[in-house]
């Protein structure tokens, strides 16, 4: 036998060798997940979210998560930015709020696509809390944990007042001192507001002795919130119009500015920040007992404690409508991702069988119905006052779109002009604005903002 045909017998023999061996298994997807930009860097969440990787790289072969910390969320934006600036940004992000993820504006990858081809069905959310996600972009979430506006009400101060309680559901009828019904709205809130608030004396603001500079109980309070959400009580609007590119201070916004400057300066059942920030509203100014109603999403459960008996009643309506600014968390893709697909069924998986044990771990309302019901057993525990429960649920359907942190050219300096409104009307001087002109400057204001950044 020659060499040469020897030689390729031996080839020959080693490509069948190798065509006779086992194949091995495809190494496995990597999927990052970048936790810190919103809630999640505490360290039982960090354990709870530490397990829900192991669960799932357990239960697939095909995809590994590997989870991204970052090391608190003050640094997020920061070690977030740097990774996507050295060319490995992470596949997903999350939970983050609205605001959180408009820091990555323009950066989230449209999920209707991944949708559509995954047979998700996005039909069990209410209409309103999946429009909450719609941008420019396209869909750039699925909801998950909600926290919807509520009136929460102190019962003792109702029942102190021998006032009736505000209805436990929409479309619901208030029932007057002198048993005439009327809507629910907030008209209706101002009036029975002035019963709630008291002076040193005893007297309320419906009496001619009232002292306006000894109020001890107010009213109502906007509590812990942003201008644009107060806005937002009276119908959601987008500010700022791309396509023409002004902006416009709407007449639903500023009649909520009217409303909100007569109840601080004309009937006084709005507290104004002095009061606020006083010793007289320690802890929080509905935890105090010393506030009646507080319109406030469903987060401040964190901070009422256990010493005022309270309960929910709906956002009031204007004009008709309901409408309850909404806070939403949730898992965002960045665009840049290689492996959407995967991506996708990550997030899935989060938003599905590892749902539960993440928003307990977060404190959140789920927007999964089929994890609602044990949420509200475990609440129904803690606040045995509460009966309302249901309207949490309901509220979500009147979510005020679009959402009062949705994105526009130069977000920050824009915010922060609109907090500069909320200081000017809830400040000393208050009282003395020409609120119209004032609404007018902030309209320029914002215009002039979003111009320089175009």
């Amino acid at each position: 036998m020659s060499k040469k045909l020897l030689l390729t017998l031996v080839a020959l023999l080693a490509l069948s060798a190798l065509a006779l061996a086992p194949v091995s298994a495809q190494d496995p997807v990597v999927v990052q997940w970048f936790v810190g930009l919103g809630t999640g860097t505490n360290e039982q969440q960090i354990a709870a979210q530490q397990q829900v990787v192991a669960d799932f790289n357990a239960a697939h072969d095909d995809i590994e998560l590997e989870l991204i910390l970052a090391a608190s969320n003050q640094v997020a934006p920061d070690t977030l930015s740097t990774l996507i600036a050295g060319g490995t940004p992470p596949d997903i992000v999350g939970p983050v709020g609205v605001s959180g993820s408009n820091l990555f504006s323009r950066q989230w990858l449209d999920l209707q696509p991944l949708i559509d081809a995954a047979g998700y069905d996005l039909s069990v959310y209410p209409d309103a809390l999946v429009d909450l996600y719609r941008t420019d972009d396209g869909l750039v979430g699925i909801p998950f944990a909600v926290y919807p506006s509520l009136m929460f009400y102190n019962i003792d101060l109702f029942d102190e007042a021998e006032l009736n309680y505000p209805p436990s559901e929409f479309g619901a009828p208030y029932v007057m001192p002198d048993g005439s019904e009327v809507e629910w709205n907030w008209d209706t809130v101002a009036e029975i507001a002035k019963f709630l608030t008291v002076d040193a004396n005893g007297n309320d603001a419906t009496m001619d002795g009232f002292d306006t500079a000894a109020v001890e109980q107010f009213g109502f309070i906007q509590q812990w919130s942003t201008q644009r959400a107060d806005f937002s009580t009276f119908g959601g609007y987008a500010f700022y119009d791309a396509e023409s590119g002004t902006v416009t201070i709407p007449e639903n916004w500023r009649a909520e500015a009217e409303w909100m400057w007569k109840g601080l300066w004309e009937s006084h059942f709005i507290p104004n920040n002095t009061y606020v920030n006083s010793q007289l509203f320690s802890p929080t100014p509905m935890a105090s007992g010393r506030v009646a109603m507080a319109r406030v999403p469903l987060w401040y459960t964190c901070c009422i404690g256990d010493q005022v008996n309270f309960d929910f009643a709906p956002v009031p309506a204007y004009e008709g409508g309901y409408y309850a600014p909404t806070d939403v968390d949730t898992f965002y893709v960045h665009e840049t991702t290689d492996t959407p697909a995967e991506a996708f069924a990550v997030v899935s998986y989060l938003q599905g069988e590892a749902a539960a044990s993440l928003l307990s771990v977060y404190g959140a309302f789920p927007a999964l119905p089929e994890l609602q019901e044990p949420y509200l057993a475990e609440r129904a525990v803690t606040f045995p006052s509460v009966t309302n429960w249901g309207l949490i649920n309901e509220s979500l359907a009147y979510a005020a779109a679009p959402h009062h942190e949705s994105d526009n050219p130069n977000y920050a300096r824009t915010q922060q002009r609109f907090a500069d409104f909320a200081t000017l009307l809830l400040g000393d001087t208050g009282a003395d604005i020409d609120l119209e002109a004032e609404l007018d400057a902030l309209q320029a204001d914002l215009q002039a903002i979003i111009d320089e950044a175009m």
